[in-house]
């Protein structure tokens, strides 16, 4: 029987009409638990974040370089981010938001250059959100786990969290957030993220102070977390 005709086997075009139906189906299901279902056994593939700065502050805005943003490589080691990678750079002090692709700068320098065309959109001293994404599949985030580090006004590093999606009793991608410097925290973990409380500097303080670590941390908790 010549190819194409009714009747003739072609596994290839069922394959990708299978897949169709399955996006398809995903996109139009009439109930949560279709969703779910298709979810799991199709190739669904979504963005999803990968990496995150959260609260570092400008150092500088350079108009004339060709365009990027330049960050200390300690920064970028600590999230995961890598050179020439494209990130979204979201600025909380204006709202404005852009793409562009990470140029290393000084190990140690606390550098964050807005260059080029970005250099329009911000202020030195500006608190930014640096966010690099991946494309997995759903059943791929338990495995995921991407890091966030949270800086304190002169940007050092603060905090490295991470996001952890895992299957719970109530849901089969549930989400928590855990400190990877320490013991995990429960799902409510705030960032500390307020533009002119060095963080840091007031565990130092409190510590020579003679303060206890427990006592320290609960100061923290109850009046510099949000």
């Amino acid at each position: 029987m010549p190819a194409g005709q009714p009747g003739q086997d072609q596994p290839d075009l069922k394959d990708g009409l299978a897949k169709f139906w399955d996006y398809g189906v995903a996109r139009f299901a009439p109930h949560p638990g279709a969703y779910t279902a298709v979810f799991l056994e199709s190739e669904f593939i979504m963005k999803v974040i990968r990496a995150k700065l959260h609260g570092l502050r400008v150092t500088m805005a350079d108009l004339h370089y060709h365009g990027s943003i330049t960050l200390d490589p300690e920064h970028c080691e600590a999230a995961g981010i890598y050179p020439t990678e494209f990130v979204d750079v979201w600025n909380k002090n204006s709202g404005a938001r852009l793409s562009t692709y990470v140029i290393l700068g000084e190990p140690g320098s606390r550098c964050c250059i807005l260059n080029g065309a970005a250099a329009r959109t911000c202020q030195v001293g500006d608190e930014l959100i640096i966010a690099a994404a991946d494309d997995l599949a759903p059943a791929q985030l338990y495995d995921a786990k991407p890091k966030v580090v949270t800086f304190t006004p002169n940007n050092d590093i603060d905090q490295i969290l991470a996001y952890e999606v895992f299957k719970s009793e109530k849901r089969a991608f549930d989400f928590r957030i855990i400190d990877v410097q320490g013991a995990p925290r429960s799902p409510l973990t705030a960032v500390h993220n307020y533009p002119y409380v060095d963080i840091r500097a007031i565990r130092t303080d409190l510590k020579a102070k003679g303060l206890p670590e427990p006592a320290i941390e609960d100061f923290i908790a109850r009046f510099l977390t949000r």
